[in-house]
């Protein structure tokens, strides 16, 4: 593979996990034998300006819509002004730092048409965060919007690698916009290797610090040609909408590597909050939307009665989804909410369901393309019933970049063993309980901190919660709970005791609750997970 691949650079792959600490990967469906030289974004955007269907929209914001044509030219100038202006070589890391916008998603296909590996970051992080990262990816170009240039300028002393860093969105005369005006819109897209590096994808650090996890150009093709093709059935009339960053995979995949794999619309809107996004979904014109438990929980109580314009499908990740937003949200919408699993070292979502089989209280079966089983503390398959350790094997795998010790963590026997205690029920379907170490051992039984957490948020009191199993001398752990009131309620003893009976009435006893602790808000990361780990510490 090395001595094939198109990357003069090749930092990335001099770092990749040695063979032996990788996953097995499997290609079981036809579509996945992808030919051994291949570029990501030929497939993505080239294709449609080569068929004939540059007209179609590929973007629209509140303010603006781009064609594929000019989404293609634009993404072609930004490659010249990288390769003839910033010096790229392929196998160099890109920096991509904005907000979820047209001139980003050019970006990110400026830099994979000129062979670069894209670090696209979230737009919240600090110059700490942003040293780390540039540090352990060795990056040497970025393209920022000027609005978050500050982190940026604070990181740079720090980063000796980065060498070359242009600004968009301030109109100067030596910005990138200024630059690409004087390119070419034609760019021969570098015709890399399959498996050469596209991406170096930084976990959100809900454990602690960061991992960079590489993945090939055919692996964005393959998240594509698994969940999006046979669980989400996309169709070149949709528009894609939601709330994730493009930085963060499940973003780049639902936001930008789904719509542009069939050529659809992505609806790309720089905030998305609940608040936002709800009337952008109609006045837009979005079909599909991807985005979080918390969100969907938030918009319900907003929803009218019947359809929410041309919405059709809407896809939930990155955390729980409990039964009762679930059911609200059909309820509210006539849509079922499409549930899933992924991570950022598998690039996606590998266990989901078609709406047509969801299951209540399941997030599904492994997605077509993938295996996933349930394995015991010996490493061997659990069987049906058992609380076990989530394994899956696939198109995509971990690949951490230079960090064997972690490597050798999530890889186990060709498993990718990705953290998450799950049972398998009689019929197959998988039923998620929260990270491995999320689960609370109390008095020599296991609880799920998710269960409780759904039974809490049956109450009318409860907006949000958390569960977390607290030290206890007498029984190891005792369960306690992180509750957000809705408005109107207050905090008392009377309601803690009346939210203990509620638990207790509803799951079995020692289940409920010892300890009840109100807050104003949860802790959560930039992508908006609950950050267990702080609660536990007392944060």
């Amino acid at each position: 593979m090395r001595g094939l691949s198109s990357h003069q650079d090749t930092f990335v792959l001099d770092r990749l996990p040695p063979p032996g600490l990788q996953p097995e990967f499997v290609f079981t469906l036809p579509e996945l034998r992808y030919p051994e030289r291949l570029n990501c974004a030929a497939l993505l955007l080239d294709q449609w300006v080569e068929k004939g269907e540059g007209e179609r929209v590929a973007i629209r914001t509140p303010q603006d819509t781009w064609s594929y044509g000019q989404l293609w030219q634009r993404a072609n100038q930004i490659a010249w002004v990288l390769v003839e202006e910033m010096g790229l070589v392929p196998g160099n890391r890109v920096l991509l730092r904005g907000y979820n916008s047209p001139l980003l998603v050019a970006a990110w296909f400026g830099v994979v048409k000129a062979g670069g590996v894209v670090v696209a970051t979230m737009p919240l992080l600090r110059s700490k965060e942003l040293v780390e990262i540039i540090q352990k990816a060795q990056i040497s170009h970025a393209l920022c919007d000027v609005r978050l240039a500050d982190e940026l300028q604070a990181a740079l002393p720090s980063c000796p690698t980065l060498r070359s860093v242009l600004y968009f969105g301030d109109g100067s005369a030596d910005g990138l916009e200024a630059q690409m005006a004087r390119k070419s819109d034609a760019f021969p897209t570098l015709q890399t290797m399959a498996t050469d590096p596209v991406l170096v994808a930084f976990t959100s650090g809900t454990t602690g610090k960061p991992k960079g996890c590489v993945h090939f150009h055919r692996d964005v093709l393959a998240i594509c040609d698994t969940f999006s093709r046979h669980i989400l059935r996309p169709e070149p009339s949709d528009a894609f909408i939601g709330s994730p960053p493009l930085a963060f995979t499940y973003g780049l995949g639902g936001l930008l590597a789904f719509p542009f794999r069939v050529g659809a619309t992505s609806i790309l809107l720089e905030r998305a909050t609940p608040d936002l996004l709800l009337p952008a979904i109609v006045e837009l014109g979005a079909t599909v939307c991807f985005s979080s438990p918390t969100a969907y929980r938030a918009m319900v109580s907003q929803v009218g009665e019947g359809p929410l314009g041309r919405l059709r499908k809407c896809v939930s990740a990155g955390e729980a989804l409990p039964v009762p937003t679930r059911r609200a949200w059909r309820e509210a919408t006539g849509v079922e909410i499409i549930d899933g699993i992924g991570s950022t070292e598998m690039l996606h979502i590998f266990i989901s369901h078609r709406e047509e089989e969801a299951k209540e209280g399941a997030i599904g079966k492994a997605v077509p393309g993938y295996l996933a089983t349930v394995l015991d503390e010996e490493g061997s398959e659990a069987p049906p019933g058992q609380l076990g350790y989530l394994a899956v094997k696939g198109p995509t795998g971990c690949r951490y970049l230079d960090d064997a010790e972690r490597q050798a963590g999530y890889v186990k026997g060709g498993w990718n063993v990705t953290g998450d205690a799950c049972h398998r029920d009689e019929e197959g379907y998988f039923v998620y309980h929260g990270r491995v170490d999320d689960i609370i051992v109390t008095a020599g039984y296991n609880v799920s901190p998710l269960e409780v957490e759904e039974v809490l948020l049956q109450h009318p009191a409860v907006v949000e919660c958390a569960v977390v199993g607290e030290p206890n001398p007498e029984r190891g752990q005792i369960v306690k709970a992180y509750v957000v009131l809705r408005a109107g309620w207050q905090g008392s003893d009377q309601l803690v005791q009346e939210l203990q009976e509620f638990v207790k009435q509803r799951i079995a006893p020692y289940k409920y609750p010892r300890a009840i602790e109100f807050r104003d808000a949860l802790p959560r990361t930039i992508t908006g997970k609950i950050q267990r780990f702080r609660l536990r510490q007392g944060g």
